[in-house]
């Protein structure tokens, strides 16, 4: 499946390419589709970033098997051994550091698609070898947050993800009730009462496995309260599934 898509994409591009060559949009073209590594700004020809950059993304090493951690050795990190999460099992594409920190940011608030397209394609490639979940929910934006980037970042991604692997996504599954204030700089405690009655559930997931898709995750905070909604719904499973993982949970106050 994954693939197939690829060629359809090149296809078009390779139509687009005629089109714009021929009408003299190919400035345009450089824009929606950069044939230079979206990192290094080297040529990567039709992908979006080159082989080199590639692999020193690429995300190796033991975590814990519950929330994608990066450990020493694999198996429980030590959060999750103290408290476990309301979700079943993390999948993350990349750790969120640099260079990953800038695409996401240039995704997010400054609505690069080329960007958000690679997280997407990576994300899906990642998932590509999981136990597939019967349906795919994203992280809901607020009315306010929705205003101010015009888009949810999550959704993107989730229809990325829902394409390449054939599983349905729902961006109206799940719904943001309670406008709560950014969750950057808050510690685990905050986060978690900062989120407490912020999510409801839209749509009948009894009995399904329901992979949450979302752009980052740091403490699993958010993940939590939607897995405790999904489950009380109904849901049999649920999976984070997410472009960018933090490498370290942040420390308490």
């Amino acid at each position: 499946m994954i693939m197939e898509n690829r060629d359809c994409v090149k296809r078009m591009y390779d139509r687009f390419r005629t089109v714009a060559q021929k009408t003299g949009y190919s400035s345009l073209l450089s824009r929606l589709w950069p044939s230079d590594c979206l990192l290094c700004l080297e040529p990567a020809g039709e992908r979006l970033v080159c082989d080199n950059c590639e692999r020193l993304l690429a995300n190796t090493g033991p975590r814990c098997v519950r929330c994608d951690l990066p450990l020493a050795v694999e198996g429980w990190c030590a959060e999750c051994l103290a408290n476990p999460p309301a979700y079943d099992d993390v999948l993350s594409a990349f750790d969120y550091r640099f260079p990953i920190d800038r695409l996401v940011g240039r995704f997010k608030f400054s609505a690069d698609l080329a960007a958000g397209a690679y997280l997407g394609q990576s994300l899906a490639r990642r998932a590509a070898g999981a136990p597939p979940p019967d349906l795919l929910v994203v992280s809901p934006a607020s009315v306010q947050r929705l205003r101010e980037r015009g888009f949810n970042p999550a959704l993107v991604l989730a229809r990325a993800v829902g394409r390449e692997l054939g599983i349905p996504a729902h961006g109206r599954a799940l719904a943001k009730i309670r406008h709560t204030p950014p969750q950057a700089g808050l510690d685990r405690a905050a986060r978690r009462r900062n989120l407490h009655g912020a999510f409801a559930v839209r749509e009948c997931v009894d009995g399904l496995h329901v992979a949450v898709v979302d752009d980052v995750m740091t403490t699993g905070s958010t993940l939590s309260a939607i897995a405790r909604e999904l489950r009380e719904a109904g849901a049999s499973r649920v999976s984070g599934w997410v472009a960018a993982r933090t490498p370290e949970l942040p420390k308490e106050n």
